[in-house]
């Protein structure tokens, strides 16, 4: 099969981990009220595990992309497939709250981080052409996740406990995933590249990753980033109970996160013809600010009908921004430091989305309502939207000496 086509198979392959990593983890929204009936946790006490598995992708991110750069996507997404199934397993056996944070924040936290930013970086490497589509259909594919994993673990925890739910989930992942990493390969150029070191060619643009951490491009990458993900992370995991607490039964609330996902898959798709057309830059910036809005919407809704209308606005919105960060990393950095810059670009979101579950749980114990969570994503969202405003955009992509002036003489 040729690269040209092969590269479709890695979009379908990164779509595929990114749906049931971004499936199992979120699965704990959907779990979050019978994890609290039965045990008697707090509903912010296992909001926190969410908020833990998210700082734990922080690090993680870096780390993950970073073996990226060095052995490739295979190895690091195989690994990151048998630690995920593993972690979910020992979390479903929990005994205590501090052991289930400990365990899903930590573990499932840092395993899932093994997927995304190594992914990312793998699609934007195999696509001179078409790229925003690409990380979009891959970004697509990890938005199936509420329309798929969401649905079935409410169907699991109707049948099962929490627990015997929870550890049918990891056997899934294990089944889907561990096998799905063997298609994936490191992208042409790059092997190319490689190559020609070995043979005593031409060597990679001298740039160190204190350049790259140094630069305004970056820093304002990672800002972006972290306030565009505060913004939807609370009313992402926080809409199943937000519904629930309005007098929806819970499978009808699930279905709102279904709608979401659904629309958020339009809006991908739709960001990603958007990107190739009009620039990445451009329609992140109008995504941002029209994000913000969305978010707001939850505040008005009341009954079902009203739930879906903002989940479908929100949905496709929030959705449809996410991908366009790789592409102005892959437009900005070298190739052969990408897996590192992306890991810290989503070790920004990581840190942004740890806010939300958090934050919701003390401000529905406290005041036995949502309303101040989606009102806050509001401000949140203006924030990303007035910090993307200095990004740069660039048609071509950029090598180190163009991002980083002193890079030549380094």
């Amino acid at each position: 099969m040729t690269d040209s086509h092969y590269r479709w198979v890695i979009v379908a392959a990164g779509g595929l981990l990114g749906c049931m990593a971004i499936g199992a983890m979120f699965s704990l929204p959907v779990f979050l009220l019978p994890i609290s009936h039965a045990t008697g946790w707090s509903v912010a006490g296992v909001s926190a595990a969410m908020t833990i598995a998210f700082l734990a992708m922080a690090p993680a991110s870096v780390a993950w992309g970073a073996l990226y750069d060095r052995i490739g996507a295979r190895p690091v997404t195989l690994t990151g497939s048998v630690l995920l199934a593993a972690s979910l397993a020992l979390a479903s056996r929990a005994t205590s709250l501090l052991q289930f944070q400990l365990i899903f924040g930590l573990m499932v936290g840092g395993a899932a981080a093994a997927i995304m930013a190594p992914m990312m970086a793998c699609v934007t490497g195999w696509f001179d052409t078409h790229r925003s589509l690409a990380v979009s259909l891959v970004s697509a594919g990890m938005g199936m996740a509420p329309m798929t994993m969401s649905p079935l673990a409410a169907r699991l925890v109707d049948s099962y406990d929490w627990r015997t739910s929870l550890l049918l989930i990891a056997a899934l992942a294990a089944i889907v995933m561990i096998p799905t990493t063997l298609l994936v390969r490191r992208p042409p150029a790059l092997a190319r590249a490689s190559a020609q070191q070995n043979a005593g060619g031409a060597s990679q643009p001298a740039t160190s990753l204190r350049q790259v951490a140094a630069s305004p491009q970056f820093v304002l990458l990672l800002l972006t980033n972290f306030f565009c993900c505060a913004t939807h992370s609370g009313p992402i995991f926080h809409t199943i109970s937000y519904a629930v607490s309005c007098g929806i039964p819970m499978f009808a609330a699930v279905t709102i996160y279904s709608v979401e996902g659904l629309a958020g898959l339009g809006g991908r798709i739709a960001f990603g013809f958007l990107g190739d057309w009009l620039g990445a830059k451009r329609v992140l910036v109008g995504g941002l600010l029209l994000q913000a809005f969305g978010a707001l919407t939850y505040v008005f809704a009341r009954d079902l009908a009203a739930f879906y209308a903002a989940a479908a606005v929100f949905g496709f919105i929030y959705a449809g921004v996410m991908p366009l960060y790789a592409v102005l990393a892959r437009e900005n950095f070298p190739l052969h430091m990408l897996g590192t810059v992306i890991g810290g670009t989503a070790m920004a979101g990581s840190l942004g989305m740890a806010l939300g579950p958090l934050a919701g749980g003390v401000i529905y114990d406290q005041f036995a309502s949502y309303r101040w969570l989606y009102i806050g994503a509001w401000g949140l969202g203006l924030c990303a939207f007035l910090v993307a405003l200095a990004l740069r955009s660039s048609s071509t992509d950029r090598d180190a000496s163009t991002l980083l002036p002193d890079a030549a003489s380094a």
